[in-house]
């Protein structure tokens, strides 16, 4: 099957066949059966694997009989599925209805996010702005901050740059430069697009948005310490919020939320609020569920998994 025809029954960009080719330039194992892709990672100091399988459609009887086989033939301990469904008893029953499945004790997606609607027209949008959100894009306008498409290499280490910066700023442990950069070579004609907001040509904050099947995500970002006053944040998500609507988004994903009535004092909500200001609806998805080939292994990986994090201080 062509990359044409694949992406033709997926609805995710990390069901996209160039998803797939960069986890394969990472180095994983990439199996993709009846238009699910499943990245397989190896575990550490021993023979067994995981397979992984996120943001697909709810899996099918007959799919996970597929896989059951597979996860066997190939010493799966387990396969994580993380489908882009929303919460609801009959998608839970249908997932609880296959005996191997169970829900997940260590999902990796959060399982709340927040979503625009972007067949609003922008003075919708405009009017269910939050007045501070409002108030601080309108800031950055009058102070000269400039927004650009630069969905390009040159484009793309900006973005780079000032995401690893705020990654050490937060103390945030995420993938490598060298990930991205292939994820940026794989996803970049049509999918990837980076958009950068300036203060006098020098880059303030940067977004890697990706676009897929009419659907607008923000998976990563970064910004600058310097002129923080000048709220270059606030212009930049407006603005990609217009380049969303002009490439025929009907929804902005935002990637990851904190439930509604959350935490103040979080270290997630922060941009849960910023998130909010925009007039965002939070939505849950249906979670995290482990298919389970090997019962004893799966039991033993899970406690190790729990006095690591527990190591960790996590």
């Amino acid at each position: 099957m062509d990359e044409q025809s694949y992406n033709m029954q997926v609805h995710h960009p990390l069901q996209s066949w160039q998803w797939g080719e960069a986890r394969k330039e990472t180095g994983l194992n990439v199996v993709r059966i009846d238009g699910f892709t499943m990245t397989i990672h190896p575990v550490p100091h021993t023979p067994f694997k995981i397979g992984y399988i996120p943001r697909s459609a709810n899996p099918s009887s007959d799919l996970i009989d597929k896989l059951v086989t597979y996860g066997k033939e190939n010493n799966l301990i387990f396969i994580k599925f993380e489908p882009d469904e929303l919460h609801s008893s009959d998608v839970i029953n249908l997932l609880t209805s296959h005996l191997n499945l169970r829900k997940s004790p260590h999902p990796l997606f959060p399982q709340w996010t927040q979503v625009l609607d972007l067949t609003l027209s922008n003075d919708d949008l405009m009017k269910q702005l939050k007045p501070k959100t409002r108030y601080n894009m309108r800031y950055a306008q009058k102070n000269n901050v400039i927004v650009k498409e630069m969905s390009t290499d040159e484009g793309f280490k900006l973005f780079s740059d000032l995401y690893f910066e705020t990654c050490k700023r937060q103390h945030y442990h995420g993938h490598t430069p060298e990930y991205h950069r292939i994820v940026w070579e794989n996803l970049k004609d049509g999918i990837a697009h980076i958009l950068i907001a300036f203060y006098n040509d020098e880059p303030l904050a940067a977004y890697e948005l990706f676009y897929f099947d009419h659907k607008w995500y923000y998976p990563y970002g970064g910004s600058s310490e310097k002129h923080r006053k000048l709220m270059a944040s606030n212009l930049l998500m407006w603005e990609a919020i217009q380049l969303g609507k002009s490439l025929g988004a009907y929804e902005f994903d935002m990637w990851g939320s904190l439930p509604p009535n959350y935490d103040e004092h979080d270290s997630w909500s922060g941009f849960t609020r910023f998130k909010e200001g925009y007039g965002t609806k939070f939505k849950q998805f249906v979670g995290s569920y482990d298919l389970v080939i090997k019962p004893f292994h799966y039991s033993l990986y899970n406690k190790v998994y729990k006095l690591r994090e527990m190591m960790l201080g996590h």
